[in-house]
């Protein structure tokens, strides 16, 4: 059953109640975290984390009003509600020793305006406010918590509780440093911690202890030793796309990573030398080619990419040109400074055919040329004031103070909220009834925030809109059913369509001779997680 202290709204279904905890029950949880402390200690642990207040688990439920309306010893004042949290660590000490450490995770905010109620900002907070978590720091100090692991948010608000790239880096900092200053024990503070400067510079000015590495971690397991080392350059970047949450939440058996395809699966999935050296040719510089020729060459085989253009990055490039997309940014140079120290010899302003990558008699041919970005048969889709978001981007393009976005897709949301957050009105156009409908893999806290955004930056969203002219003064939209239409000024009308995969080769390759495969958005067009793994799983088996 779903059980709560007290009998509140169940999170994403406000038409159930939740069930109310006995004493009995308490007291049984209570003592089952205690033995599973101690089972810890049996193994060789030397301590345990609480990880229990926080995210809107049950111990969170306890210790805010919102959600605790007992009366008994376990409600009522702040004491009581800290109660079951008190008794926990009280029990593990007796049990295990009062050398046996006992941390908690706590959230410091919970960023809503109800129950079942976001705050982006979180003005009014009818959750847990800084004030209250100040307190619950204490408690839990004079309680026997050795030391507190810190974040904001439940799932009410998963943004803030598993923040993607649209959030700052060390949005927890300033929260963390009010509780330091409040208690003796060491404050770690994890959530968008992903920059070890930022890390060490809140150490050094005493606002936290020491920093925690959740999803960082997956995306390099080697993230502490690489600093330890003095090369956070080396470090593979978490990107915050949160594709690791969408796995968990879409039940998958494993928690995945964009950036690591061997996350969970590093004892079968593994890169080993080749046994056959083979001459690789890699067409196209974006993402899925770079990740093929960095596996390959590490595998051992001779390995050349050839890109159109004059740099590497492919889609990478225009998809990390908004202000928010620093860590795409940053994974374009990574996989940039891994191909140069692999030695990867990179041929520019060489756009190939069959016929040409015929000629360097190859043993394999990966093509990776990517995808290009959709434009509709509508008049005016030729006009200068029409463009592909990729355009946009890629060229640093100047848009003007009024902008139609087409197409309501991450792309398309994307564009609006940073169009909108540099002062231009921006109105935004999707043909279904709501925004990021029909895009895949979207984890809950992005589905959450994009729409949050776009109403914080006073994004006018049109959904049910199909876009049917470019003109002179703007674009000329009509409802889905074809009875409204309206023209919508704008200096810049923005396409966000999707892409589509570039012409494949792999028919003129047939009775060649020659390993043919294609990765990443040449083979459908997709995202980072899609690219780097269809790549790695090709470039592995070679």
């Amino acid at each position: 059953g779903l059980y709560a202290p007290s009998a509140v709204e169940v999170y994403g279904s406000p038409e159930i109640k939740s069930l109310v905890l006995t004493k009995e029950q308490i007291k049984k949880k209570i003592d089952s975290v205690i033995q599973a402390s101690e089972l810890m200690k049996r193994s060789g642990f030397t301590g345990v984390e609480v990880h229990a207040m926080h995210w809107g688990y049950l111990l969170d439920q306890f210790a805010m009003a919102i959600t605790n309306h007992r009366e008994d010893e376990y409600g009522g004042s702040l004491e009581n509600q800290m109660r079951a949290a008190s008794e926990i660590v009280q029990g593990i000490k007796q049990t295990c020793g009062d050398d046996f450490i006992v941390t908690m995770r706590l959230g410091l905010k919970s960023y809503i305006s109800g129950l079942n109620k976001r705050n982006f900002t979180g003005e009014d907070e009818k959750g847990r406010t800084l004030e209250e978590a100040v307190r619950i720091a204490k408690i839990l100090e004079q309680s026997g918590y050795d030391m507190l692991n810190v974040d904001v948010g439940i799932y009410d608000t998963f943004y803030h509780a598993a923040p993607p790239m649209y959030m700052p880096k060390g949005h927890v900092i300033p929260l963390a440093k009010a509780v330091k200053k409040a208690v003796g024990i060491p404050i770690l503070c994890g959530s968008r911690m992903n920059d070890p400067r930022m890390g060490e510079e809140a150490i050094e000015k005493g606002e936290i202890d020491g920093i925690v590495l959740g999803r960082p971690s997956l995306a390099d397991p080697y993230y502490a030793h690489k600093v330890e080392m003095g090369r956070p350059d080396k470090i593979r970047p978490c990107i915050g796309c949160t594709t690791c949450c969408y796995k968990i939440f879409d039940g998958c058996e494993h928690v995945a990573c964009a950036v690591n395809p061997q996350l969970q699966k590093e004892s079968y999935y593994q890169t080993v030398p080749a046994l056959v050296k083979k001459k690789v040719a890699v067409i196209g510089g974006g993402i899925a080619g770079m990740e093929a020729a960095r596996i390959a060459k590490m595998r051992g085989h001779d390995v050349t990419i050839y890109e159109k253009s004059g740099c590497l990055g492919g889609l990478l490039l225009p998809a990390g040109a908004h202000v928010f997309k620093e860590e795409i940014r940053q994974l374009v140079k990574w996989y940039i400074q891994e191909i140069e120290e692999l030695k990867i010899p990179v041929i520019y302003h060489r756009e190939m055919d069959a016929d040409a990558i015929k000629r360097l008699n190859p043993d394999v041919v990966i093509n990776a040329v990517g995808a290009h970005a959709v434009v509709p048969d509508i008049p005016g889709a030729d006009h200068k004031k029409c463009k592909t978001a990729v355009d946009v981007l890629a060229n640093h393009l100047r848009i003007g103070e009024k902008v139609v976005c087409v197409g309501g897709g991450l792309v398309g949301c994307e564009c609006a909220i940073d169009f909108a957050a540099q002062g231009a009105s921006v109105t935004l156009v999707e043909a279904l009834p709501e925004v990021l409908k029909a895009t895949p893999m979207i984890s809950p806290s992005v589905r959450q925030m994009i729409p949050d955004l776009l109403d914080h930056h006073h994004v006018d969203v049109k959904c049910g809109w199909l876009i049917r002219e470019v003109n002179d003064r703007g674009a000329v939209i009509t409802s889905a059913d074809g009875k409204t239409s309206q023209e919508v000024a704008a200096d810049t009308v923005i396409l966000s369509l999707g892409t589509r995969a570039n012409p494949d080769m792999k028919e003129e390759f047939k009775g060649s001779g020659i390993e043919y495969y294609t990765a990443g958005d040449a083979q459908k067009a997709g995202n980072v997680y899609t690219c780097v793994h269809s790549a790695y799983d090709i470039a592995r088996m070679i």
